[in-house]
């Protein structure tokens, strides 16, 4: 060891990770390890007893993040995260009940479940990773896929719509907004926090590469070359227009990210008495 040497045994965060079951599965290049790092660090911020968090997840390669942090956490069938955390919330309201899990996952099979919990109010989080395609299983095509990109079921390029997640979640209801690269991780971190601060439905959608999956086929590169593109076209925007940024993966497109709702309304719960102005 040379003088001034600082030797450090352990990483700040390995208590809040399940040691036994690393080191994880997802890519090189994949943003959903620091995506991971984000929520316990924001989890650590909140002042919430660990104990109090719970963890809930899908499907696909961002589901892995439930078996990754060492909180109470379930890994659900495909879909079915946000109708396991809206039980688990409303018979223990205590609790501060986060989903995080993958686009497709909770916007296709999901995607009915989502926008009800939206509408109603529950309060629980919902961080979305989204990078576009269906990782865990080929890359095929899914609900955010960008028009024009190719994927293992559109190699004609996609002509369906995708879904603009930020203006579905905020015409839905949900009382926070945000939209942030994987780039932008303190961002990224101090969305989430805000996000547990709130009482109702939060939703939080994290730009991520998928250099598999998803950027070999459309000319992006590696993770790293998705994040100079992020660098490079992102504007921030707490104040845009939510029907205009739709997602568009390609040079000399802004890439619009922000704080885009955060306001109040009464939160779900099981008799309606906040709704009903009796609480």
């Amino acid at each position: 060891m040379t003088t001034g040497e600082i030797v450090v045994e352990s990483h700040p965060l390995d208590s809040k990770f399940r040691a036994d079951r690393l080191p994880h599965i997802w890519c090189p290049g994949c943003g959903i390890g620091p995506t991971a790092a984000c929520y316990v660090r924001a989890m650590e911020a909140s002042c919430v007893p660990l104990d109090k968090h719970v963890c809930v997840s899908g499907i696909g390669c961002t589901g892995r993040v439930a078996g990754y942090v060492n909180i109470d956490s379930f890994h659900t069938t495909h879909g079915r995260a946000i109708p396991f955390a809206t039980g688990l919330k409303v018979a223990n309201p205590e609790l501060q009940v986060t989903v995080v899990s993958g686009d497709g996952d909770l916007f296709a099979i999901g995607g009915n479940h989502f926008i009800h919990a939206a509408r109603r109010n529950i309060d629980i989080n919902v961080f979305c990773v989204n990078n576009f395609n269906y990782g865990m299983t080929g890359g095929q095509a899914g609900p955010t896929t960008p028009l024009g990109a190719i994927t293992t079921t559109t190699p004609y390029r996609n002509v369906d719509q995708p879904f603009n997640l930020a203006h579905l979640a905020a015409a839905c209801g949900a009382v926070f907004v945000a939209r942030w690269t994987i780039l932008h991780v303190r961002q990224v971190e101090e969305a989430m926090l805000r996000a547990m601060q709130k009482k109702g439905f939060t939703f939080i959608e994290i730009l991520a590469p998928c250099p598999v999956g998803f950027g070999k086929s459309n000319d992006i590169g590696e993770g790293l070359d998705e994040m100079w593109l992020y660098e490079k076209e992102c504007v921030v925007n707490d104040r845009a227009n939510l029907e205009e940024i739709n997602v568009r993966l390609s040079k000399d497109t802004e890439l619009v990210v922000g704080n885009f709702v955060d306001i109040e309304r009464p939160a779900y719960t099981p008799y309606g008495k906040e709704v009903l102005g009796e609480a």
